[in-house]
């Protein structure tokens, strides 16, 4: 088939390269022509594992192509995804102006008799509830011209996209006819042969799979968060509760994992999506709305116990920030943890010196006034404290006797429970994590 993506971002991108991977002709519009360069000359604006090769050897094949003009990418296409940002207003709301802007754009379009005969117009941008039937009253209004329209939301975990999306756990279509319907079966069979359903619904339904999957998956997160900060204030080891609740099947282990709180760009906005649509019904989402504040608040109590320990004047001192991004195998920094931990440090006085595997450049840009290091130990090096905020795996089973004796102060802040709080003691680091006793050093023998 030949498919039409509209926005090279995070999802275009990833949609695009693997949907030609699976053999279509897939054109990705982006108006931004400097990402367009970047694309055609075989470099990946995006940082996710895999993806740069995959798109490479498309581009090689044939199947994949890139284009800031807007005839070249609807001509002949058959289907349409409209893959363009929907960021947070400050009202908590989605702004989807250029989600509208599409639509105005693909009514001209058929107007103009460029894509195929009977098109179908996909919207995969996370929208609120109703938008996918806006977009088919903005094409049907400004022209006859037939067309179908759907709605399908992505699922795609940052550091694991291409494998979410060629082996899904679901795909959720949102249809308003037969002729959507065989479409998508059509382009989506290749990934679900291994018996994961192709979900077929209407579209304000597929339209809140999305949020409601997201905001179940952070209500998890700020659950347990929430349980460890009882656990600190009453001496019990949220690893051990942890343990006993996760045994229980209908509980389960996922995204139970007690740390600093979520960020990157999809629970923090899909969330404050859900308050704000709430709001506007007149159903106020009121679980929630207290999601949202535990994960804000749980960065803060993080913060506070650093000042507690160390004091609030940290002047002269320096701190160790291991992990800039959201969460590993991604450089997205956007509502990072670390960036509230740093401030706050900063505003206390600290010098502080950063390490993290990629996402240092996109951190830099901020200009906050931190301190970059070339790695992990240069980052600790003199330190009076360490402070863990991303889960990377080479921060698991670090040389912790190198760490111990490059830090001035072997004091560590782990806002991600990556190790044993009587191990670190045994080495002779005073240890603090999320949930789980604190540990002051033991005797140490070099």
């Amino acid at each position: 088939m030949r498919l039409t993506i509209v926005g090279s971002g995070y999802v275009g991108l990833v949609t695009g390269t693997c949907l030609a991977n699976t053999g279509n002709d897939v054109t990705c519009l982006d108006l931004d022509s400097t990402r367009v360069d970047r694309l055609r000359q075989g470099e990946c604006p995006i940082y996710e594992p895999g993806l740069t090769e995959l798109m490479i050897r498309n581009v090689e094949a044939g199947r994949l192509q890139f284009t800031t003009d807007r005839e070249d990418a609807y001509r002949d296409a058959e289907v349409i995804f409209i893959c363009v940002g929907t960021p947070t207003r400050p009202d908590g709301s989605s702004d989807t102006s250029a989600v509208e802007q599409v639509a105005r754009d693909i009514a001209e379009a058929l107007a103009d008799g460029l894509p195929s005969e009977h098109p179908l117009v996909v919207v995969k941008s996370t929208v609120p509830v109703g938008t996918t039937e806006s977009v088919a009253d903005m094409i049907r209004a400004a022209t006859d011209a037939p067309c179908s329209v759907a709605d399908n939301p992505e699922f795609l975990k940052e550091g694991d996209a291409i494998n979410d999306f060629q082996k899904p756990d679901r795909v959720v279509c949102g249809v308003e006819d037969e002729h959507g319907r065989r479409i998508l079966e059509s382009l989506y069979g290749p990934y679900v042969r291994q018996g994961n359903p192709c979900l077929f619904m209407d579209i304000p339904s597929a339209e809140m799979v999305k949020y409601a999957s997201n905001a179940m998956l952070a209500c998890r997160i700020s659950f347990i968060n929430e349980m460890a900060r009882l656990c600190d204030h009453f001496g019990a080891d949220i690893a051990r509760v942890r343990e006993g609740m996760c045994t229980d099947r209908r509980i389960g282990r996922d995204f139970l994992y007690p740390g600093i709180g979520y960020g990157g760009s999809c629970f923090p906005k899909d969330t404050l999506a859900v308050i704000e649509m709430g709001r506007k019904a007149n159903r106020p989402s009121l679980l929630n709305e207290a999601v949202h504040e535990v994960n804000q608040a749980q960065r803060t109590w993080f913060l506070d116990g650093i000042l507690r320990q160390l004091g609030s004047d940290l002047s002269g001192r320096r701190i160790a920030i291991w992990g800039l991004a959201f969460k590993p195998r991604t450089d997205d920094i956007r509502e990072a943890p670390a960036r509230s931990i740093i401030e706050g440090l900063l505003t206390a006085g600290a010098s502080v010196v950063g390490y993290d595997p990629v996402a240092m450049d996109n951190m830099r840009a901020l200009n906050l006034g931190l301190e970059f290091a070339e790695d992990m130990y240069k980052a600790a090096h003199e330190a009076d404290a360490l402070v863990i905020c991303t889960e990377w795996s080479e921060f698991r089973t670090p040389d912790l006797t190198q760490l111990r004796n490059t830090m001035r102060s072997p004091v560590v802040f782990d806002g991600r429970n990556l190790w044993e709080p009587d191990t670190m003691a045994e080495l002779g680091f005073t240890y603090s994590c999320v949930g789980r006793p604190r540990r002051e050093p033991s005797a140490v023998t070099s």
